[in-house]
């Protein structure tokens, strides 16, 4: 007479930054012994026979010697990674009465052949899956506990082995649940001194700019020869920007996990990201994608910086990519099976040389390059993605007097309390809605906010007339004037703020 034996183990799957809960069902049944995992599996988690098949017997157990049915629910989503290889296996015991059932627990985790389980991506995002479920017990490889332990109401098992769980799960040798790891506010303050602006040379005009982009999160533009400091310039802009709330340093590690992007010795990411693709980069890198969407470059570079250099060297395709995702500051990815989106609210910052040699309008070194050539290079970046930049800014070569004179520029921290202190204003202004700075402000807002005196609004009058401003350009110079006025803590735009803010536009 045929003996069946059935067992579920709950698990997760992930489909873009929503976590799925799977269930992982196990039949042992009589027949010819045979391993199959059903429930679309990718080819990671069909490989899982293998690995749990020598894990358990490594682990001083019984592998069933009998028909072995393993399902992955629902079956319409798809499954990949080894994130399965535990659940499969305590399945698998449990279905064989080795060990006594889990009361509501989730099971994560990739098995070595020895027993030992192998850390995974996005266990923070599961851990938050396990609390919105009702999980009472979420058992972790040891490596990922700390950052699963950062969601609280729910009891976190660092497993290091096949071994030892098994032991646990028998109640002979119990595992302690791993405390709540601790969020201290503190870890954000710091300032990589590497990158302070302090050691920038000159460039007073460049560090204004900066300062008003921090300000107010606006997207700037770099223009000038090799070596005047832009990159420079660039890696100091994290420096001056405020430190991640809670809630944004969550929302970072949450993609840098699922990213496998994570510092084991740092459950979480407390500094503001910053990416920096190469211009070979595809648009699938920058913007996310593949058959199974993972975050791209603009994605982990959520609430910190996207830096292209040699902007006009990265194809048409890419950056017209990026034009979206400035607007919306999400990022959606159809697939035919699917559609998801990442959160994309990150500050671009370009850099460009003037031609293809690098040294157009430079007074010491002549440019080698055509007219043709030079309109040609400046034509690679699209008016549109041009008109989503906020800044525009010229960086020149820096003299030898200033690059080894012995005056020291203003350091990263005195301008970080004034970029703060208008975020403080920004942040009573927009209290209660989803607007967080000058530069997310919509078509209500901005007319609101950014109300103009008589003579600024003659001055506004003026250069759209001249320097022919799209309505895109008008509201974007009124939200920088409006930053500017934020740094100065004036609650009225003046003349000045406007006139400082078209400075910016000159180069659109």
């Amino acid at each position: 007479m045929p003996v069946t034996t059935l067992a579920k183990i709950k698990s997760a799957a992930s489909l873009g930054l929503e976590p799925i809960l799977i269930d992982v069902e196990v039949d042992i049944s009589n027949g010819l012994p045979n391993f199959l995992i059903v429930g679309l599996p990718d080819k990671a988690v069909d490989e899982a026979r293998e690995r749990v098949r020598a894990a358990i017997k490594n682990s001083n157990v019984q592998f069933p010697t009998r028909r072995i049915t393993v399902n992955l629910a629902p079956a319409d989503i798809r499954k990949e990674g080894p994130a399965y290889d535990l659940p499969i296996a305590i399945g698998l015991l449990l279905a064989g009465e080795q060990i006594y059932p889990p009361e509501n627990s989730l099971f994560l985790g990739e098995l070595a052949l020895n027993g030992e389980v192998r850390p995974i991506s996005g266990a923070i995002l599961f851990a938050s899956l396990a609390q919105n479920r009702g999980v009472k017990t979420l058992y972790v490889p040891a490596a990922n506990a700390a950052e699963a332990a950062l969601i609280s109401g729910i009891e976190v098992i660092p497993v290091d082995n096949l071994i030892n769980l098994i032991a646990h799960l028998r109640r002979e040798k119990i595992i302690p649940a791993l405390p709540p790891t601790p969020i201290d506010p503190q870890a954000a303050l710091f300032i990589n001194s590497a990158f302070d602006l302090k050691y920038v040379a000159g460039q007073e005009h460049a560090k204004r700019a900066l300062e008003i982009a921090a300000a107010g999160r606006h997207n700037i533009l770099m223009s000038g020869p090799p070596g005047s400091g832009k990159t420079m310039l660039a890696k100091g802009l994290i420096t001056i920007l405020p430190p991640l709330s809670v809630n944004e340093a969550l929302e970072v590690t949450k993609i840098h996990s699922i990213s496998g992007l994570m510092d084991p010795g740092q459950p979480l990411v407390w500094q503001r990201p910053f990416r920096s693709p190469h211009h070979t980069a595809s648009a699938v890198a920058i913007t996310g994608g593949g058959n199974w969407p993972k975050p791209g470059e603009i994605s982990l570079a959520n609430q910190g910086v996207l830096f292209l250099d040699e902007l006009p060297e990265f194809p048409r395709s890419v950056l017209d990519a990026l034009r979206q995702p400035l607007e919306d500051r999400v990022v959606y990815i159809s697939r035919a099976a699917m559609t998801t989106s990442f959160p994309a609210n990150f500050m671009l910052v370009a850099a460009q040389n003037p031609c293809p040699c690098g040294f157009f309008g430079d007074p010491q070194k002549p440019c080698k390059c055509s007219a043709g050539q030079i309109l040609g290079y400046q034509k690679r970046v699209s008016g549109p993605l041009l008109d989503r930049i906020d800044l525009h800014i010229n960086v020149p070569r820096i003299s030898y007097e200033k690059l080894t004179g012995a005056a020291e520029s203003e350091n990263s921290a005195d301008i970080r309390a004034r970029v703060m202190a208008a975020w403080s204003i920004q942040q009573q202004r927009f209290s209660g809605t989803k607007t967080t700075s000058s530069s997310e402000m919509n078509t209500e807002q901005t007319k609101q906010y950014c109300q103009l005196s008589e003579d600024s609004h003659r001055l506004m009058q003026a250069a759209v007339d001249r320097m022919n401003l799209s309505g895109r350009g008008v509201n974007r110079t009124l939200k920088v004037a409006r930053t500017i006025a934020d740094l100065a803590k004036s609650p009225q735009i003046t003349a000045t703020h406007i006139a400082e803010a078209l400075s910016y536009r000159l180069q659109n």
